[in-house]
């Protein structure tokens, strides 16, 4: 996917992508030095952290967009609350969320014209009524972020993380599948797949569900949590998409849903079978 989003955008991505990873590595550096802490960024996190970030970013976004995202992603949301493992929410999507919120304007965040594409993304001209190409939005010739137009190359790289055992389809799985029904069922167009194409190719459904919903930290530990976590996510991305003001919501439900996991993890928890378990009392 970062591939592409070089290909695809030109040297803009590029120099998007190496300030985003190299603020999040300095920023963690820096931070670790300050408190007299052993520096951790041999881990390679805050690598992916500032990656996918990047990818999360319209390609004509201006450097210093990167820097303020990275500085918050490492040091606000994972830094101040222990750092790798302690983070209550994928750092990377929070800091895209901040930046959305903190320059809400058309000409910064809202922003996909580039040299290659101009007007809207495929997901805004939907919303609006109007007829997207599904095959250039599976294959990438679109406007969106770095990493999120071609849907061939999210899938070829999930396939990467699969065979390999680093993620499974359970998260992915139940997400796109319960965003799909959702969708089939509120999205008034009724059984129409070419609409449902669309909606699966577009926008930051698959590059979240395979790369970022997925993440060790911010999901569930247990089996049907993480079933659950995808069917929440599921649906309330088809809520942000369909009945909500914007086109997308891909970010604001996978946060919603780190919130949750506490929760979802105390409700799907295995009782022990013991003292205090499920075979307390019995003879």
């Amino acid at each position: 996917a970062s591939v592409f989003g070089i290909f695809n955008f030109g040297i803009q991505a590029l120099v998007l992508i190496c300030v985003c990873v190299a603020t999040c590595v300095a920023s963690e550096w820096a931070f670790e030095k300050l408190i007299h802490k052993k520096s951790t960024i041999n881990d390679f996190s805050a690598v992916v952290t500032g990656l996918l970030l990047a990818l999360n970013l319209p390609p004509m976004a201006p450097w210093w967009i990167g820097m303020i995202g990275g500085i918050f992603a490492i040091l606000v949301v994972k830094m101040l609350f222990g750092g790798l493992g302690q983070n209550f929410m994928n750092p990377a999507l929070a800091a895209r969320c901040f930046l959305l919120i903190s320059f809400p304007g058309p000409t910064l965040m809202t922003n996909f014209t580039c040299d290659a594409y101009s007007g809207a993304t495929p997901l805004a001209a939907l919303k609006a009524g109007e007829v997207v190409n599904v095959t250039d939005m599976i294959l990438g010739r679109t406007a969106g972020t770095i990493g999120e137009t071609s849907m061939v190359a999210i899938v070829v790289g999930a396939c990467f993380l699969l065979l390999l055992g680093v993620i499974d389809l359970r998260i992915p799985g139940s997400y796109i599948v319960s965003f799909a029904v959702f969708v089939l069922i509120f999205g008034g167009r009724g059984l129409d797949l070419q609409y449902l194409s669309a909606q699966l190719a577009g926008g930051g459904l698959m590059l979240g569900a395979f790369f970022m919903a997925t993440d060790y930290v911010t999901r569930p530990i247990t089996a049907k949590g993480q079933y659950v976590f995808g069917i929440f996510l599921g649906i309330m991305t088809g809520i942000f998409r369909i009945f909500g003001p914007g086109a997308e919501g891909v970010s604001y439900a996978i946060i919603l849903g780190n919130l949750l996991v506490p929760l979802i993890e105390k409700v799907t928890m295995p009782r022990a079978f013991g003292k205090g378990g499920a075979g307390h009392g019995r003879k």
